[in-house]
């Protein structure tokens, strides 16, 4: 149990001191904001972003079982992702100050399953999973190493992942339960202020994107 609660807490100091965490919240903001004016993406609010953090879980849990599969170490594919995952945030970043708002495409995706929020919103968390590789990727393939030949060691390191991830994740999962009960007036206001909200939302992720070039990229070059 005490493991358990200092993963939650390091994933809680992940928020402040990895700029990989920080791209979920703007990009869940703009997801909202996007789908503030579907009706059954109204009814889904408080719920979406328990399920954005776990597209983010899954995916993280599929990136460390294929390298475990693989048997490469996460530092081996490091150098090349954090180039792509810096480059698709500042790209994001850029659509939206220009006004277009990529999130909120996909509850308008002319798939029918896509057109369902929950479901939406899942497929949302597995495409924001990749940025937070270089915060989360050490965590959950050490729990398949450490798990390697043991059923009881994997839950272990697993369930370890898993509270990790809830004290990165916990504010996704609150900030649209508060929404739900103003669901007119957080309506509303995301109507009124689309368009800023979407572009507020850019300048976050770009300013991320530059600042985790600076310290992660530059200083290994």
């Amino acid at each position: 149990m005490e493991q358990w609660l200092q993963a939650f807490i390091l994933g809680n100091t992940a928020i402040l001191t990895n700029v990989c965490i920080l791209p979920l919240y703007p990009g869940l903001v703009a997801f909202m904001a996007g789908n503030a004016a579907n009706e059954r993406a109204q009814r889904a609010t408080k719920w979406l972003g328990l399920l954005v953090l776990l597209g983010v879980l899954s995916l993280m849990l599929v990136v460390g079982a294929l390298l475990y599969a693989l048997q490469r170490s996460f530092g081996d594919i490091l150098p090349f992702v954090l180039p792509v995952i810096y480059a698709v945030v500042i790209l994001l970043g850029v659509l939206m100050l220009t006004g277009r708002n990529p999130f909120a495409r996909l509850g308008t995706v002319q798939t029918p399953v896509l057109r369902n929020p929950y479901v939406a919103a899942y497929v949302y968390g597995l495409l924001l999973g990749p940025m937070t590789l270089p915060c989360t990727g050490p965590i959950v393939v050490s729990a398949f190493l450490l798990g390697a030949g043991s059923t009881t060691a994997l839950l272990d390191g697993l369930v370890y992942f898993f509270f990790f991830g809830l004290g990165f994740g916990w504010p996704l999962v609150l900030l649209p339960l508060l929404a739900a009960p103003l669901q007119r007036r957080f309506t509303r206001w995301t109507t009124q202020n689309y368009k800023l909200l979407t572009r507020v939302s850019g300048v976050l992720l770009v300013v991320i994107g530059l600042f985790g070039i600076y310290y992660d990229l530059l200083p290994n070059l």
